[in-house]
């Protein structure tokens, strides 16, 4: 029997919890978001650690519970516009804040019998899910686990020949330094791919959205893994990422060429590339 759950909006509440403006230097140091929440930089990629251990196991039925199984189509539109080569050639690819795997797979899955992934994920609890999938479904030989952060990847300059990164980025302390490490890692004339929640651009579902992400998803989160206080987290940190056009800008700013996006079911994801020169 499916648990029919009730959402009540309160709209003062929805008001008074929006993003304010970036965290300001202070004299304990530098600060960012946590979702809605400014925190030391220092302590943020321990606290998005924290939340990726308590949600690791479930983490792709969340995905499924969250986006009504939408994220399946966009990470398939991903893997459209990524286009892996489906020849003999050696094709090496890395996904970052990829633990489970799932990106990964649908790269194999696509690409010809001489392409290898590197997932490279800041979590252990999310890469051992990931390598146990890798082992249940033949994958191992063609997938490498590491663990590292996106800002300071573990991994030579000009290593990968594609590099995507799925709802991941929004979670970096400094998306600059994540976008500069891509580069840096990509070879001459390799891709970037970033799927990511967005800014919704149709009006009249933005509310919508707002009202069912702040109300349903945390209690869904709840409901399945008896907490549901990651899940406030993933919904806060998704209105504190750059608007389209902005992140655009920054992937421009980190050397990219050839910048550009595509809004997914209105906006409430966007799929963002750009060329290593």
């Amino acid at each position: 029997m499916v648990r029919r759950m009730s959402i009540e909006i309160d709209q003062q509440k929805l008001n008074d919890a929006a993003p304010q403006s970036e965290p300001p230097l202070t004299e304990a140091g530098a600060t960012t978001h946590f979702g809605f929440k400014t925190v030391a930089e220092g302590d943020k990629a321990k606290l998005v650690h924290n939340v990726f251990e308590q949600v690791a196991s479930r983490y792709d039925l969340m995905n499924d519970l969250m986006s009504g199984g939408l994220h399946r189509a966009w990470k398939l539109a991903l893997i459209d516009w990524l286009n892996p080569p489906r020849s003999d050639r050696a094709y090496a690819h890395i996904d970052v804040a990829g633990g489970t795997g799932d990106i990964a797979f649908r790269v194999l899955d696509r690409a010809g019998p001489n392409a290898h992934v590197t997932v490279c994920d800041i979590n252990r609890h999310m890469l051992g899910v990931g390598k146990a999938r890798a082992e249940a479904q033949t994958y191992a030989s063609r997938v490498e686990f590491a663990c590292g952060d996106a800002e300071t990847l573990p991994f030579p300059d000009r290593s990968f020949d594609s590099y995507t990164i799925a709802f991941g980025i929004r979670n970096v302390t400094h998306i600059e330094k994540a976008l500069a490490d891509a580069y840096r890692v990509l070879k001459p004339g390799g891709r970037f791919l970033c799927l990511e929640f967005s800014q919704v651009a149709v009006p009249g579902i933005d509310a919508i959205y707002d009202a069912y992400s702040f109300a349903a998803i945390p209690k869904i989160g709840a409901w399945v893994t008896g907490d549901g206080e990651p899940y406030q987290y993933l919904v806060e940190s998704i209105r504190k990422f750059p608007p389209q056009e902005k992140f655009k800008s920054m992937i421009e700013a980190a050397g990219f060429a050839r910048a550009s996006y595509r809004n997914l079911t209105g906006g409430v994801a966007a799929m963002h590339s750009g060329w290593r020169l």
